[in-house]
């Protein structure tokens, strides 16, 4: 797709710039042979699009990482082939002689078509262009809006000669400044991603949501991202509450899964893990009644009891009472409860009797939170004895 659409738009380029070759001869105007001289270069940065799209997706032993930012450097090109188009505008503009053009209803229907077709073109190119978020087809089509206005700017100074205002020369340098304007925001664009600019902030909350939602997930330390090319890396550094190094990585590349799942044009996820180093634990307790009775029944327990200790000394430094959501499923009710409770960053559950061999068991265990028969009766009682255990 991405190389279809660079083939057409040196195709189109060379189109425009025939046609307005012709014209410029034929009328003499200023203004069209600068808009002429900007088709020209477009046609060399269209060519130098379509290297780019086909050298990008080369992978070498020299190149590993692949030649991703060869887009990003054909952009760069192509904002300095802008410069210098807008410059040989500006030289002509200010150095040549002013003279009356020649003007036809033809030459105006020319200079229509030569709007219309960049219009349309830069439609499709933009859609492909974000499409395979290809930073080098995106330029071009900005590219391409520009050359509508100066179409427009060239229709008016033609208008302008038929009833006798001189608006050729003034036309050339409107023309410049809109070259110039383009080429600046190009320039700003490609020299981001070839210094390794971070993600835009919207991508990075998006993942950052995504790592969070994971249970086993107590904490992102860290997440940074780059664009090459069309492309996007992200590397992340988190916190897990598990130790064992199988679950660890079936962890990790659980949650590389869902962020390739949500985030389009991604290359490389690279998830660092490391254990949690634990200064405080968040109990769950399963309860009859607000009073603190500690039920006997885990999945129908109406309410749980989280509490978050201190490691050091085993202070209590919050308590929620929460009701438990799921007391009225039918079916794997114990389940239901136990992922509700991994969802609430839970670390140890205390229980009246086992889950050994039962369906929250496992879900437990797959998230490293750990599960403690008590033989306390009320929340005060196990508060009392985990505060004397710390």
């Amino acid at each position: 797709m991405a190389e279809r659409a660079a083939w057409l738009s040196i195709a189109v380029n060379v189109v425009l710039t025939l046609l307005n070759l012709a014209i410029a001869a034929a009328s003499g105007s200023l203004a069209v042979a600068a808009e002429m001289v900007h088709n020209l270069v477009d046609l060399v940065a269209a060519v130098a699009v379509l290297v780019g799209v086909k050298v990008s997706e080369r992978k070498s032993r020299a190149f590993p990482y692949g030649l991703y930012k060869v887009e990003n450097v054909i952009t760069v090109v192509i904002a300095v082939l802008i410069f210098v188009t807008g410059y040989e505008i500006a030289k002509q503009a200010v150095l040549t002689t002013e003279h009356q053009a020649t003007v036809t209803p033809l030459m105006l229907g020319g200079v229509v078509l030569s709007a219309i077709l960049p219009m349309l073109f830069s439609v499709y190119e933009m859609r492909v262009g974000r499409a395979v978020n290809s930073p080098s087809l995106i330029a071009d089509a900005q590219e391409y809006r520009v050359h509508v206005f100066s179409s427009g700017v060239v229709f008016a100074a033609m208008v302008g000669q038929m009833i006798g205002w001189p608006l050729d020369r003034v036309a050339a340098l409107v023309i410049v400044l809109l070259v110039a304007k383009t080429g600046w925001q190009l320039l700003q664009d490609g020299m981001r991603v070839l210094l390794d600019a971070s993600l835009d902030a919207d991508t990075l909350a998006q993942v950052r949501t995504i790592i969070e939602a994971e249970p086993s997930v107590a904490a992102l330390k860290s997440l940074t991202g780059r664009n090459a090319g069309r492309y996007r890396f992200l590397e992340a550094e988190v916190a897990l509450r598990v130790h064992d190094l199988d679950k660890a990585h079936a962890i990790t590349e659980r949650v590389e899964q869902a962020v390739r799942a949500q985030v389009p044009h991604l290359e490389r996820v690279l998830i660092h893990a490391e254990p949690l180093a634990r200064t405080h634990l968040r109990y769950a307790i399963p309860l009859d009644d607000l009073g603190g009775a500690i039920s006997q029944h885990f999945g129908e327990a109406p309410y749980f009891a989280l509490l978050t200790l201190r490691t050091a000394d085993g202070v209590v430094q919050r308590q929620e009472m929460l009701a438990n959501p799921h007391t009225d499923v039918p079916k794997a009710k114990g389940i239901r409860v136990a992922e509700w409770l991994m969802e609430q960053k839970v670390d140890v559950v205390l229980l009246k009797e086992s889950l050994q061999g039962k369906g929250p068991e496992y879900v437990f265990g797959d998230a490293g939170v750990e599960t403690l028969v008590t033989q306390a009766t009320t929340l005060a009682e196990a508060v009392a004895a985990l505060s004397e255990k710390g």
